[in-house]
Order: C-alpha cells, then structure tokens, then sequence
C-alpha cells in the first residue's frame, strides 16, 4: 500500500470509524485517537477490532512525530 492509494480514502477505523494514517515503513496503519496499530498483511489491511494492537505512549510520540498523525484533519472539519 502506498500514500497516494485510493484505498486510503475510504478504509476506517473499525471502533470509532475515523481516519487512519498509513505507516508504510511498518506496513500497518495508525489512528491516533485511540492510539491503536492495525497491520497490513501481503498488501491487505487487517481491520478487524481484535486485529488492532495498542501503542505505547512514548511509541505514540514518535508516531506523531514522524506523520503528523494527530493533527487535526481539514477534510473532517464543519
């Protein structure tokens, strides 16, 4: 999966249908808010609730850092 996939756009978080950041290097995709990591399997994202795995705070730092993954999403706004 890549940045710039269609995919992207629609695939949601399975427990508060949110947004997801894609974190290629780790081939797993991130949300922020609930601060869990879903992997992405031979191309195909596991978005099962029991598939997400929780991440640490200071792992949640870094992740932020890098992606900018908890800033808020201008799509989203009203």
């Amino acid at each position: 999966m890549s940045p710039d996939d269609p995919l992207l756009k629609i695939l949601a978080c399975p427990l508060d249908k949110g947004p997801l950041t894609l974190l290629e290097a780790e081939e797993a995709l991130y949300n922020p808010r609930l601060r869990r990591r879903y992997p992405i399997v031979d191309g195909i994202p596991q978005l099962l609730p029991s598939s997400g795995e929780p991440v640490s705070e200071e792992e949640h730092r870094r992740l932020v850092r890098r992606t900018g993954a908890g800033r808020p999403n201008r799509r989203t706004r009203s």
